[in-house]
């Protein structure tokens, strides 16, 4: 528990902090990386930190939590917490590297503020990280108790047991044991982390969503090829663009256990899940376990992307709604190209005027920002309450971004 008095400091000096934390949180990586470079090749995010998403992710995260302590109005962070934990979990995060963060951090709060930074500051502002540490390493130890693993022990060596094309930039991997021994279970939605060893030596690690995982003999994710952008500084994806240069049948991978909170819960209420380019993956993922129980709950799936010849898993997708007796699909493709626009596929981008939703949906959310923000703000004018809007967040959760208002 936080004093009342930390909390008053804490009230007095957000704003300040708040203000400073985009200064801070470039210094604090510069800093920890520095005495621990391990951390930068073999743990994070080298393209986030180069484009500095990372930051932006920890900067959010801060400020959420520290709003939410001192401000009746503050937004519920429990979502939030919730994907870092997670996120945290499938990289075997422990808790003695929170006491790493906390060194680094706020020496870098200490540069940035100066005189600032007063004994009474930096206590009030050290009862704040380590009521957020705290809190996620006590839902990290329980991630970790689901699978009967002591902390930190996430990790498999998985064989590729095949590859497949699923559009010009995507493929699919199968994964099972090499002793065929049953897999953990895991839950529609969920996704692995997977970790390979670069030309350089770095043992990058990055995030796929399992897009089947309900038989227990083999997993299988999706990989996209990201080439990058020099105009707008964005790097090719390291791990990705490894993955399908170099990984084929009969490789081995090293996957962790699956984490990850958008998971499809079982109910009669009507289901909504819309995506968008790569987004696809982790409802592709729910729709083979509604499959697979043979769910008969009104489904409406709903996916946006460039073209038809970019959309990865579109035949998949579309035999896995035939499935359904209770479920639809529409498409909206940028490009229609000489295709004809019908009652189910349509040109341009997604318009959900142009389909029948319950009011009492439960909706699963995946792609872009951008676009999941336009999504949701398009449910909140169709009076979808916001606790039904479940949604992934590819990469750094950038937080300020991924909850933009979405009142019309």
């Amino acid at each position: 528990m936080i004093s009342q008095p930390a909390l008053s400091v804490i009230r007095e000096t957000l704003p300040a902090v708040g203000a400073s934390i985009g200064e801070i949180t470039p210094i604090f990586y510069e800093r920890m990386f520095a005495a621990r470079p391990d951390l930068e090749s073999d743990l994070f995010n080298r393209g986030n930190q180069a484009q500095g998403e990372q930051q932006k992710a920890l900067a959010g995260a801060i400020a959420a939590y520290a709003s939410l302590l001192v401000s009746e109005d503050a937004p519920n962070i429990d979502a939030m917490m919730s994907r870092i934990s997670n996120k945290h979990a499938s990289l075997g995060i422990t808790e003695d590297q929170y006491a790493i963060v906390y060194e680094h951090l706020f020496a870098a709060i200490a540069e940035v503020l100066g005189e600032a930074a007063t004994p009474e500051v930096v206590d009030a502002w050290t009862a704040v990280y380590w009521d957020m540490a705290d809190g996620l390493i006590a839902a990290e130890k329980n991630l970790y108790a689901r699978f009967d693993v002591a902390p930190g022990d996430v990790w498999n060596e998985l064989v590729v047991t095949s590859r497949n094309q699923e559009s010009p930039t995507t493929v699919s991997l199968e994964l099972a044991r090499e002793d065929c021994a049953a897999l953990p279970a895991a839950q529609p939605g969920q996704y692995l982390s997977v970790q390979v060893t670069l030309p350089d030596g770095a043992q990058q690690i990055r995030q796929y969503s399992l897009t089947r995982a309900s038989n227990r003999t083999s997993w299988a994710v999706t990989v996209k090829a990201e080439p990058g952008c020099a105009d707008s500084g964005v790097p090719a994806g390291e791990v990705s663009n490894f993955i399908h240069d170099n990984i084929f049948e009969g490789d081995t991978v090293r996957c962790s256990l699956p984490c990850g909170d958008l998971v499809v819960e079982e109910s009669d209420e009507p289901l909504l899940l819309v995506s968008a380019g790569i987004g696809c993956t982790p409802i592709i993922g729910a729709l083979n376990h509604l499959v697979q129980t043979e769910s008969t709950r009104p489904v409406m799936v709903l996916h946006a992307d460039e073209s038809m010849a970019s959309h990865a898993h579109r035949r998949e997708m579309g035999q896995l709604v035939n499935q359904l007796p209770g479920a639809q699909m529409h498409h909206w493709y940028e490009q229609l190209g000489a295709r004809t626009v019908t009652d189910t596929v349509h040109e341009g981008f997604i318009d959900l005027g142009e389909v029948p939703i319950a009011a009492n949906a439960q909706v699963y959310l995946c792609g872009p920002p951008p676009f999941m923000n336009a999504v949701r703000r398009g449910l909140a004018v169709l009076d979808i309450p916001a606790d039904n809007v479940h949604f992934e967040v590819f990469g750094p959760d950038t937080w300020s971004a991924a909850a933009e208002p979405v009142s019309a």
